[in-house]
């Protein structure tokens, strides 16, 4: 589905990916929904924006919130326009440690705002997706949803389960107007870690990563090449070559491809 004219719903936009999603997504033409928690945050957003205001709107709103999740459809209908796509992009990260310490009010929140969140907006926007001319759905999962990560075990539970809710939407959809795409973003240059609450262990991650042999791609490359996937309907997306990496080599030893991750992640364990 070509963006160009179609209104599309991002959210997390208010930083990060969902920031340059919905920067990228005006440039193209494209309506946008931002939707994200902080308000603050949204508005730099929308100070950022390339276009006059008649082409994006702007909502704070709390993801694992359902009932008000729910209501944004008409909401949108009324005030803005009707979804032609959504791409389900907000998510948090764990702290940095084993399941067996990591408290289970964490354990919830983590599934609730990235699984419960991306479903949540299914439910809402398929039934009107379902009867535009063309739709998309876009769901970021991670590379961390197929590969395992000591420290973040929650997290790739969280990010599994939207892979595989993904994958299964797209086969329910097929032959439908709804086109279906799941994301694998590797290491990105973002905020995640500061948004999970994790400030203490943001700088960590980034120092990690640089020793690496795959550097943090840029959330601006990352945003143009979903966005690229969207259009070419695309059923998986491996958004930097640690991602591509990985996924081969998981593909072909699961068992060596975890401990080499774990060997690099070692250091940001608690």
């Amino acid at each position: 589905m070509k963006v160009n004219g179609k209104t599309i719903l991002v959210t997390g936009a208010g930083s990060g990916m969902g920031r340059e999603l919905t920067l990228i997504l005006l440039e193209m033409g494209a309506k946008v929904v931002a939707v994200d928690l902080n308000e603050e945050s949204l508005k730099e957003t929308a100070s950022l924006s390339p276009v006059k205001e008649e082409r994006l709107y702007t909502k704070v709103l709390n993801i694992t919130d359902k009932e008000a999740v729910l209501k944004l459809p008409e909401e949108l209908k009324t005030e803005f326009d009707e979804v032609d796509g959504i791409i389900n992009n907000a998510g948090i990260i764990q702290p940095f440690v084993n399941v067996e310490e990591l408290d289970i009010e964490k354990i919830e929140q983590v599934m609730n705002v990235n699984f419960y969140g991306t479903l949540y907006f299914i439910k809402a926007f398929l039934p009107s997706l379902k009867s535009r001319r063309e739709a998309h759905i876009v769901n970021i999962s991670s590379m961390g949803g197929f590969l395992p990560v000591p420290g973040q075990s929650i997290y790739g539970a969280s990010k599994a389960a939207v892979k595989l809710l993904t994958e299964g939407l797209s086969s329910e959809l097929t032959g439908t107007n709804v086109k279906v795409t799941v994301v694998f973003p590797g290491a990105i240059e973002t905020n995640i870690s500061t948004n999970s609450g994790l400030e203490g262990k943001s700088e960590s991650a980034e120092d990690e990563a640089k020793k690496s042999d795959f550097k943090p791609l840029p959330a601006s490359e990352a945003a143009k090449i979903i966005i690229e996937g969207m259009e070419n309907e695309e059923y998986r997306v491996l958004v930097g070559k640690d991602a591509t990496f990985l996924d081969r080599f998981s593909r072909f030893s699961p068992k060596r491809a975890a401990a080499f991750i774990a060997n690099k992640m070692a250091s940001l364990k608690s």
